[in-house]
């Protein structure tokens, strides 16, 4: 007898490789597998290639036999020897022999113990190991693929049990991707249908990790016995390697399924697992790919567009987190992508918000508040990501994206804004305002501009400045804190910060260039524009002291990056307007706003007298504020925008000694070269159609009206009910001396005309004046006015004030002309 009872002569007749199959198999299974045979069976496979198919069937029947009687020992021998002649063997025949050896996998992973299932996915890692010679292109891998995800999801009552099943399902998983991402058919993996379930698989065991702190970073390299040991440390690492496999075209299909996890399980509220999730995505994929990452979350942002605010909130950090990883890489063309969907559902936010609070009028408090803060959390997700994105792209791609948030913010009066916001009413226009401005705040942080032409570009420039002119204090701050980002090229801001009289400027270590022919030129062009929002914006009632302190922070930031000897005569001219404010309070401020008004001045000339370095200047400067500290420290800011402040009843009974005098300071400018002629005129800003996009209910005292001078339009007949303009007129109407209250009467009638009357009555009356005057003018004076260089030129008929201005722009006063 041979062998496990076997008949001798029976055992003759059978084939070869049958008798040496069976000659590996031990009597008693403990004994493991008989060496001395294996090698002769290797042997014999290496040699007649041509039998392995016939070997691998052959030992399948056996396991398959064994499996059924429960014969184990012999399984684990039978698995051994395939192993070994799947190491050994590599010729082209080895083909056949490997479906053998997976159908026997296949076997033992559908057995219901779970040693079996470690053991045929101990035997399907290893051939996963092996290069084979040639493709395979007919073999397919989507039983393994499904057994092994079921295996991740193991549920047995024995925690260790579990623990083992499931650990073998992730490397069964591993085992497949590498076997199929190194053959020439790769892509059949990354089909929806396989990522479905080994992505959901991976990340239920990734949800284990105690720390998640601790795996967000790019990937790590655990102990190979950490690895084993633990299925979550085991499932991340699997899931960076499938990522990190990933190519163009089948990024999307990787990405996706972890979008269905998270909302399967709820785990967008809170979100920080899908933090951990998206961090390793974005460290694991190729970087040029990460844009296909940003585009699918965008994608379900909109999906989940009418979830909770929680939700949704998630997300947007979630794709925060994204954009931190990707901003500085290649992100493509998903730029403006991002931003448009951010404002989008900016914009939904806010409309929920308000939704809520309308339909929620008569209810419980709480539930409306709670909904309030919820969308908050939102809006305020949105602004971080849009300001954060936005700050980490490069120069020239930021400047773009400054003009495409400016562009989106509502201004009232204007229909052709891209962000609707016509059905969210005045507060949800307001809302959305201070949102976007936020968020250019964020945009602009840390912006270097080599010129500030480029930094504020006209289209730019405008309609930021526009927002400064509402009736909303925030919003003013918001515009003011940009300007500093923008003018700020020197990081100076932080040194200037509050609103206090500087005893020593040197102390505080300006940092500062010459100014370049660049910004000689934009202040030229624009700098009366800077100079109008500030005025303009100190005779806000609703100003508290942190407007004032941007007002002075503008002020000194201004003279720091861009005054020379011209700008410098401009902004002393503007001073000693903002101190004309509080003295005639013609606007009616309170107070306390003429008070902090004249302590924005006495804070700025003495910051500007040091910095120009005219000891007259400053001697006369110290001794006014020196005054004030003795008579009237209210005017001083470390006094007025202190919590208690006794404020003076009226200013008409101060003495001059309190106010900085144009002639003290022309006179000392003047002895140290500079040009001060100008400073005999009063700075007059000019009302542009900002007041009325603005919302502004109060219109500056002086009107000014700018009429085109057209080619050939000098000698139209002119109306006779004129009245006479005469060289005592002209001399009466430039007259620089007080008020009269003749003269105010009159303003004030011409205020009231522009207010009401239609635009075409004033247009047609004003552009009567400028021709009649153009005639008197040169009959009188006998002055040949020459046509400015460009097609058409600008006369501006200033009432109020007396003011004029050199050509191209001739400006000269008439409070009479209606």
């Amino acid at each position: 007898m041979g062998r496990k009872g076997v008949c001798c002569c029976c055992a003759a007749l059978r084939p070869r490789y049958k008798r040496l199959v069976d000659n590996i198999f031990p009597e008693d299974p403990k004994d493991g597998l008989v060496k001395a045979d294996m090698e002769k069976l290797t042997f014999y496979a290496v040699s007649a290639p041509e039998k392995l198919d016939r070997i691998g069937a052959y030992l399948a029947e056996r396991l398959s036999r064994d499996v059924v009687r429960h014969r184990y020992g012999y399984v684990l021998i039978a698995m051994e020897a395939l192993d070994q002649l799947l190491m050994a063997c590599h010729s082209q025949s080895i083909k056949p022999f490997v479906e053998s050896f997976l159908h026997m996998v296949a076997k033992l992973l559908e057995s219901g113990e779970p040693k079996l299932q470690v053991l045929g996915t101990n035997s399907f890692v290893k051939f996963a190991n092996i290069e084979e010679d040639t493709p395979s292109y007919h073999r397919r891998y989507d039983f393994f693929v499904s057994r092994f995800s079921a295996m991740c999801h193991s549920c047995d009552h024995d925690p260790e049990t579990q623990t083992e099943i499931r650990i073998a399902g992730i490397r069964g998983i591993q085992g497949v991707v590498r076997k199929t991402v190194n053959d020439e058919l790769r892509a059949t993996i990354w089909e929806p249908q396989h990522m479905d379930k080994i992505v959901p698989s991976l990340l239920f065991n990734m949800q284990k990790i105690d720390d998640i702190d601790s795996r967000v970073g790019p990937p790590s390299s655990p102990t190979g016995g950490e690895k084993e040991e633990n299925p979550a440390l085991l499932a991340e690492n699997c899931f960076r390697e499938l990522l990190g496999r990933a190519t163009y075209g089948n990024m999307n299909n990787a990405v996706r399924p972890v979008f269905a996890h998270l909302d399967h399980h709820r785990l967008w509220d809170p979100n920080e697992f899908a933090v951990s999730c998206f961090k390793i995505i974005m460290y694991s994929i190729q970087a040029q790919y990460s844009h296909h990452v940003i585009q699918e979350i965008l994608g379900h942002l909109d999906v989940r567009k009418r979830d909770s605010p929680r939700v949704r909130a998630g997300i947007i950090q979630v794709l925060l987190e994204a954009v931190a990883i990707a901003a500085k890489g290649s992100i493509g063309p998903t730029v403006l992508e991002v931003f448009n969907t951010l404002l989008k559902h900016l914009r939904i936010s806010v409309d929920f918000e308000l939704g809520d609070r309308r339909s929620s009028a008569g209810s419980a408090t709480f539930s409306t508040s709670s909904k309030e803060s919820d969308e908050r959390i939102v809006q305020n997700a949105i602004i971080q990501t849009i300001g954060f994105f936005g700050s980490n792209l490069p120069d020239y791609q930021r400047s773009e994206i400054m003009m495409f948030i400016m562009g989106k913010v509502p201004v009232f009066g204007a229909t052709s804004q891209s962000l609707d916001t016509s059905h969210l009413g005045d507060l949800g226009t307001r809302r959305i305002q201070i949102m976007l401005l936020r968020s250019l705040l964020m945009v602009t942080s840390g912006y270097k501009a080599t010129t500030i032409t480029n930094a504020l570009p006209p289209p730019f420039l405008d309609p930021l400045l526009s927002p400064s002119l509402m009736e909303d204090s925030e919003l003013r701050q918001l515009v003011l804190e940009i300007l500093h980002n923008l003018i700020d090229r020197h990081d100076n801001r932080a040194k200037l910060r509050g609103i206090r009289i500087i005893p020593d400027v040197s102390d505080l270590k300006i940092k500062r260039d010459k100014i370049s022919r660049q910004d000689v030129s934009f202040m030229k062009k624009h700098g009366q524009q800077l100079y109008r929002h500030i005025y303009l914006g100190c005779k806000e009632e609703d100003n508290v002291q942190k407007n004032f302190e941007l007002l002075f922070t503008s002020l000194a930031l201004t003279t720091i990056e861009l005054a020379n000897e011209e700008v410098v005569i401009d902004l002393i001219r503007l001073a000693i307007a903002l101190q004309d404010i509080a003295i005639i309070n013609e606007d009616n401020l309170p107070m306390f706003n003429r008070c902090g008004v004249m302590a924005l001045v006495a804070a700025y000339l003495n910051f500007l007298s040091q910095m120009i370095a005219v000891p007259a200047f400053c001697q006369h400067v110290s001794k006014v504020i020196e005054t004030r500290s003795l008579e009237a420290s209210y005017f001083l800011p470390e006094t007025i925008f202190k919590d208690k402040c006794n404020l003076p009843k009226s200013l008409e009974k101060h003495e001059k000694d309190l106010f900085f005098l144009t002639n003290k300071i022309a006179e000392s400018l003047g002895g140290s070269g500079y040009s001060v002629e100008r400073l005999s005129v009063p700075y007059v800003p000019q009302v542009t159609d900002e007041d009325r996009l603005s919302r502004r209910k109060s219109i500056v005292d002086t009107v000014s009206i700018q009429v085109d001078i057209l080619p050939g339009n000098n000698t139209e007949d002119k109306n006779d009910n004129t009245e006479e303009i005469t060289f005592e007129a002209l001399k009466k109407a430039i007259d620089n001396n007080g008020l009269e209250e003749q003269e105010k009467e009159k303003r004030r009638l011409v205020i009231e005309k522009f207010q009401k009357a239609p635009f075409e009555e004033i247009a047609a009356q004003c552009e009567t004046k400028a021709n009649l005057l153009h005639d008197r003018l040169a009959q009188i004076l006998e002055l040949t006015i020459r046509p400015p260089p460009s097609p058409s030129g600008t006369m501006t008929i200033t009432a109020g004030h007396a003011h004029y201005q050199s050509v191209p722009v001739y400006e000269m006063k008439f409070p009479d002309l209606f």
